[in-house]
């Protein structure tokens, strides 16, 4: 008898959940990175809500007037939750996504896009972690960061501020979310994309203050995690 028959002959016994090795860190939390994507499944690290969140995305920014003729700039796009809406919307190489994770990139060109659908609307992808917006080559018209900012400290928030800020389109907006705290708040150290980071509308608006942006505060946007969203446009 072969080794896949011995296998088949044997019923699958589940140990008890004692004896199982946790998906988690030892505080609980979901380890950050490719240890966490490949524990976890690129839908669930983003933050699951699959359709849901990809879906709001989408409709808030076409809200918003975003038009197939424009250029997105999809920051963190992870595995593609918004831009399997986003791509097949806009024109030919209009939607511009970045992350830090190659592996959630992949995954959702892989699992996710539809092939015909990759080679009709020609998304341009960088896996990046520094921001580097400028390696697109184009001015992006729309950029949107949802759930970005709950994981940073704010250097990082200011320092994606900042290279946004010199190759935004003239005109152009900035949307970003963020769990808003009514006064301000001791956060991480360090960032963590499942680490969640609070702050006030002041301070949001201070990092874009700093940076060259003004900023309305939206609030409210129909989250289910109750995401708020701010709208940065160059000063």
């Amino acid at each position: 008898m072969g080794l896949i028959e011995v296998l088949k002959t044997f019923p699958l016994i589940r140990l008890p959940a004692r004896f199982r090795r946790s998906p988690y860190d030892a505080d609980g939390r979901i380890p950050h990175g490719v240890v966490g994507i490949r524990r976890f499944g690129h839908r669930d690290y983003v933050g699951g809500l699959w359709d849901e969140i990809g879906r709001l995305q989408f409709d808030f920014l076409v809200s918003q007037g975003l038009q197939p003729r424009h250029y997105l700039l999809d920051i963190a796009c992870g595995s593609l939750r918004a831009g399997v809406h986003f791509i097949p919307y806009l024109e030919p190489g209009h939607y511009l996504g970045i992350d830090k994770e190659a592996e959630l990139i992949q995954a959702g060109l892989q699992k996710e896009l539809a092939p015909e659908v990759r080679r009709e609307r020609q998304p341009i992808l960088l896996v990046n972690g520094e921001f580097a917006f400028d390696r697109f080559g184009v001015r992006p018209d729309y950029a949107l960061a949802q759930s970005l900012f709950t994981h940073l400290t704010p250097p990082l928030i200011e320092k994606c501020l900042g290279n946004l800020r010199p190759v935004i389109a003239e005109g152009g907006a900035f949307y970003a979310t963020f769990f808003e705290s009514s006064e301000p708040r001791e956060n991480p150290e360090k960032p963590h994309d499942w680490a969640a980071f609070r702050y006030t509308r002041e301070e949001m608006e201070r990092f874009g203050r700093l940076t060259g942006w003004d900023l309305d505060y939206i609030g409210d946007w129909n989250h289910p995690r109750s995401q708020k969203m701010v709208r940065y446009r160059p000063a």
